[in-house]
């Protein structure tokens, strides 16, 4: 069975990131996938999608599963290094 994939799209403002929180849960909850596979190719590398980013791997972290970044620009890889996060959030 593939691991499930969760598309992120952007602009992310501050008051998306609980129901982002409620969506992965949801995919979680249907699945029995340990990974997901978080597609953000069309997100900005800013700090607002870092945070929304780390939540998401809080909200899987509680539920025993992981998510992994997909099609992630550079500039968001080093915005992640940047914020100390990169051994959270890897692609």
């Amino acid at each position: 069975m593939a691991e499930p994939v969760f598309a992120v799209h952007g602009p992310i403002a501050r008051d998306d990131l609980p129901g982002l929180c409620d969506r992965v849960c949801r995919v979680f909850a249907e699945s029995s996938a340990v990974e997901l596979f978080c597609d953000v190719r069309s997100v900005a590398p800013d700090a607002v999608t870092v945070d929304a980013l780390a939540r998401l791997q809080l909200a899987a972290h509680r539920n025993g599963r992981k998510v992994r970044l997909q099609n992630a620009s550079c500039e968001l890889l080093e915005l992640v290094e940047f914020m100390a996060l990169d051994d959270v959030l890897r692609a």
